[in-house]
């Protein structure tokens, strides 16, 4: 499994690359719209998933580990294939969309080319949980530990991650009163 690819590009698309390896073999990487835009040298270095199918391989990359989590998360569910998770990468990036989850919002889901309505709340319901690793551990590990003291209250998960997603502190304790004044 090609965890990650590092090399040169040869040659961009708004949604591929050809990436040149150091021993001289070329890779087709799918990309989203927000990696083609974040990728500004021709050196570069991708997270990717490889998707084996009957009939192909492929290789789809990502600048950030939150966009691969979220690609990930996406192709897990029933009706989602790499074709519409990629949309949903180029539609919003990591952060917008773990919002856009944890605030329920269909409206914002139903934007991206190939979701329905019904596909939209599917999705919602099936990622009730979705959270980024966040490539700053301190506030990825802050967020935990205020919404397990906020469970430790008796909060619901989903109505705390709502309230979570909106909070600007910075520590563990200004979060959870931040949060106790939006849930009260």
């Amino acid at each position: 499994m090609i965890v990650a690819i590092e090399g040169e590009v040869v040659h961009k698309e708004p949604t591929a690359l050809h990436i040149k390896l150091p021993g001289g073999l070329t890779y087709l990487v799918h990309i989203s719209l927000n990696c083609a835009a974040a990728i500004e040298s021709r050196n570069v270095r991708l997270y990717t998933t490889q998707i084996f199918k009957e009939d192909s391989q492929n290789l789809y990359g990502f600048m950030e580990r939150d966009e691969k989590l979220m690609f990930d998360r996406l192709i897990k569910i029933t009706g989602i294939g790499p074709s519409t998770a990629l949309a949903v990468c180029s539609t919003f990036t990591p952060q917008s969309f773990a919002q856009a989850v944890a605030a329920q919002d269909v409206t914002a889901i139903k934007s991206v080319p190939g979701i329905g309505p019904k596909s939209a709340k599917r999705l919602l319901v099936e990622l009730g949980d979705f959270t980024l690793e966040t490539t700053d551990e301190g506030s990825g590990a802050v967020r935990k530990e205020a919404q397990m003291a906020l469970e430790s209250l008796g909060f619901k998960k989903e109505r705390i991650q709502k309230v979570l997603a909106s909070c600007q502190s910075e520590t563990t304790a200004d979060l959870v009163k931040e949060a106790l004044k939006k849930l009260a």
